[in-house]
């Protein structure tokens, strides 16, 4: 039995020990898959910020790289990273069966990942900013989209099929992992149905229509999987959770209850309609709620960790709720297309983000890896998350004065003061949020490279 492992009285543990072999083997190889997607965002992230801040962007002519930069360090800062740091969860929760499609997924992801990365600096790499997967208009993009896709839907199958709960309600952290696969698969099938159904046509909003769909359903995983991050990681600091496990259960079953109308809107509104559109926004607007009392769980074991020691995860975790919080405030405040979106969305997405980045300290010595420690392990949650902070502040202030969103250089047509302002603690955020992220790359090598037996 891992030592770590909590328990409460005669209940299943709390946290799911992670088998030795094959579970622990794939999670380190998911797990060396995402920092990878990290350093190559992580560069990207660079010429984004230096490219929409005021004065540098006058010296430096980034525009036309602006594009082609941003959409592949969304797509491996969010849609990469985010779905290997899943696989990292469903590997690690999940029983030792049906290695090989584990491993035929991992393969091909990883695969597809490496051409993406190297994608723009083939010809013809027109980039498309549609939301949640842009995409480069590009043979070799798509052949990457496509072998990555693929990987990851061999992924979730497994996911599926060696997560259930073997205690169906006594096993709160795994059924929210089962749950967030569920999302996963409805999000895929959305993709490959909205891909058959919806005609093609010119422009960017044939390709917002086609992730419309799936990019919603996508947002349940990832808010299951950061509360599944936050409770583990307080259980891992000492203080699980108030609630039962059954409790946690029923809640995470509450919070998935929204998956429930993805295929009706499929099968009841032609996809790439007008009311297939509302119905997904009406989805994120009505849905998200229910997520509220796992939140409200997340609160409290967060106070609870508040007199503990000092500590990477307990780091990450006060500042992804921060982040998660201000991120959901935001979106209430959006009208209009400036750049109150991207904060919003920002916000919430990095607020993921730092919880993942904390479950991967927790996760690293579990794994076979070293122990994270120091202080740059201590602080770098906060770097990022600091930095972010003013990033996505700047963003909504520059929102608010009308500052449009998916532009950059003079397009942004920054003439007044607060514009400027509000442009420059962007870029100011932004550039101390890139050099928190380096740090996590630092502290992820630093621990991967003292391997012990597992």
């Amino acid at each position: 039995m891992d030592p770590h492992v909590v328990t409460l009285g005669s209940e299943a543990p709390l946290v799911p020990e992670i088998s030795a072999g094959t579970p622990a083997r794939m999670a380190r190889a998911w797990l060396w898959l995402g920092v990878m997607a990290l350093i190559g965002s992580g560069l990207l992230a660079v010429l984004l910020v230096l490219s929409r801040t005021p004065g540098i962007q006058d010296v430096f002519p980034l525009k036309d790289m602006f594009r082609a930069a941003l959409v592949v360090h969304v797509d491996l800062s969010v849609a990469v990273w985010f779905m290997a740091f899943a696989a990292v969860i469903w590997s690690a929760v999940g029983a030792r069966s049906m290695a090989w499609l584990g491993w035929s997924g991992f393969a091909l992801a990883a695969l597809g990942t490496a051409l993406m990365t190297v994608s723009p600096f083939f010809p013809g790499a027109e980039p498309v900013l549609n939301n949640y997967i842009p995409v480069l208009k590009q043979p070799l993009f798509f052949a990457s989209l496509w072998i990555f896709g693929a990987g990851i839907s061999l992924a979730v199958l497994r996911a599926l099929i060696t997560t259930w709960p073997q205690r169906f309600l006594g096993e709160p952290l795994r059924l929210g992992a089962f749950l967030a696969a569920v999302a996963a698969f409805l999000a895929l099938a959305a993709f490959y149905w909205s891909w058959w159904a919806v005609p093609e046509v010119e422009g960017t909003i044939y390709y917002e229509v086609m992730f419309w769909g799936g990019g919603h359903t996508l947002q349940f995983q990832h808010a299951l999987l950061m509360v599944v991050a936050w409770l583990w990681i307080a259980a891992d600091l000492g203080r699980p959770s108030l609630a039962s496990p059954r409790a946690l259960s029923v809640l995470f079953l509450v919070a998935a209850l929204p998956l429930l109308a993805v295929p009706t809107i499929y099968l009841l509104v032609p996809a790439g309609s007008l009311p297939h559109m509302e119905l997904f926004a009406k989805l994120m607007e009505w849905g998200h709620p229910y997520m509220g009392p796992l939140i409200l769980l997340g609160a409290l074991s967060l106070w609870g960790v508040r007199t503990l020691p000092a500590a990477p995860a307990k780091s990450a975790f006060v500042a992804s709720f921060t982040l998660f919080a201000l991120g959901g405030v935001l979106g209430y405040m959006i009208h209009g297309v400036n750049v109150v979106i991207p904060a919003h969305y920002h916000g919430s997405t990095v607020g993921v983000t730092l919880a993942f980045m904390g479950l991967a300290y927790v996760l690293l010595p579990k794994l076979g890896f070293g122990t994270v420690d120091g202080r740059m392990a201590l602080w770098q949650p906060y770097v990022y998350g600091g930095g972010q902070l003013i990033h996505v502040l700047g963003l909504a202030w520059s929102g608010g004065y009308g500052v449009q969103r998916k532009v950059a250089g003079a397009e942004q047509m920054l003439t007044t003061l607060p514009q400027k302002i509000g442009m420059g603690m962007m870029g100011l955020g932004g550039l101390i949020a890139v050099i928190g992220g380096l740090m996590f790359v630092l502290v992820c090598l630093k621990a991967m490279s003292r391997r012990r037996a597992r």
